[in-house]
């Protein structure tokens, strides 16, 4: 099988690392370092498990935590424990001088196992496929950038051939449909049988988070009318009582100590610059 995969996709494949290579000549200072961090994120698929297992803990995300666990299972399982030992295709860096050499002057690090497919693609599929079925058309972009990053972060460090993580991809993408479908079939039986203790349970369920006291600010009208433990009005009314008695203002000055420029005409004649004085005015 690795003989045929060697022939058929030969051009394709050399075409494509080809151009790794190049980049890596003249953007390698940059692209090793950031290929290197992409691959590590997606090692053994741990960080969509780990995104499981937090979906899973609450009840309005617990179904679409059940189908990336499930996708990511079914795509190491098909990949990592069906496909790898059977096909048995050497990675790039092991199979040909040229992609050897290549490898390093990249200074990627070496990997075991054999290279068709690529175990880190089919996870990132997977799990994108799983969490655009479950959670909506939101996650389609992210979920493809995701994964066409971490097709070219492999090929990059010459640890797959480009086909490798052709085929990957397609299988990821099958692995989160089906876990999609279980996914259903398994919340569907949960539902019907709600009256049982441990599927209402399962389907109910939130992990307590603690109350750490937070409180967002009140901003506009509700932070002069927010209620507080004197009920409703008493932000009001203490407002009101911090003024002071009917001579003093909002802000907390008396209208005797305000300088005279300070003070806002209170009618007619003071706009005018006439001053009232016992019974006549003066200018």
């Amino acid at each position: 099988m690795a003989d045929i995969l060697n022939t058929v996709f030969a051009g394709y494949d050399k075409a494509i690392l080809t151009v790794m290579h190049f980049l890596g000549e003249y953007l390698g200072v940059v692209l090793t370092p950031l290929m290197k961090l992409i691959t590590l994120l997606g090692e053994k698929g741990l960080i969509f498990f780990l995104l499981a297992l937090v979906l899973m803990c609450f009840s309005k995300t617990r179904k679409t935590g059940v189908c990336v666990f499930g996708a990511v299972c079914c795509g190491a399982l098909i990949t990592n424990i069906i496909l790898k030992d059977w096909v048995a295709r050497p990675r790039p860096f092991e199979a040909l001088d040229l992609y050897r050499m290549w490898w390093n002057d990249i200074g990627a690090p070496a990997e075991d196992g054999f290279s068709f497919p690529s175990g880190h693609v089919t996870a990132a599929a997977a799990g994108m496929t799983a969490l655009y079925r479950a959670g909506g058309k939101k996650y389609l972009k992210p979920g493809i950038i995701w994964v066409l990053l971490m097709a070219v972060s492999r090929n990059y460090l010459m640890a797959h051939y480009p086909s490798d993580v052709l085929f990957a991809a397609i299988f990821g993408v099958a692995s989160g449909f089906i876990a999609w479908e279980i996914t259903k079939l398994i919340f569907r039986f949960l539902e019907e049988h709600d009256d049982n203790r441990l599927c209402a349970l399962a389907l109910d369920f939130d992990v307590p988070l603690p109350d750490i006291g937070l409180r967002l600010p009140l901003s506009g009208k509700g932070k002069k009318n927010a209620p507080d433990k004197d009920g409703d009005d008493a932000a009001p009314r203490r407002a009101r009582a911090d003024t002071g008695t009917a001579g003093r203002s909002y802000d907390g000055e008396s209208r005797r100590e305000r300088p005279a420029a300070a003070r806002k005409p209170s009618g007619t004649l003071e706009k005018l610059g006439i001053r009232r004085k016992k019974g006549r005015h003066e200018l």
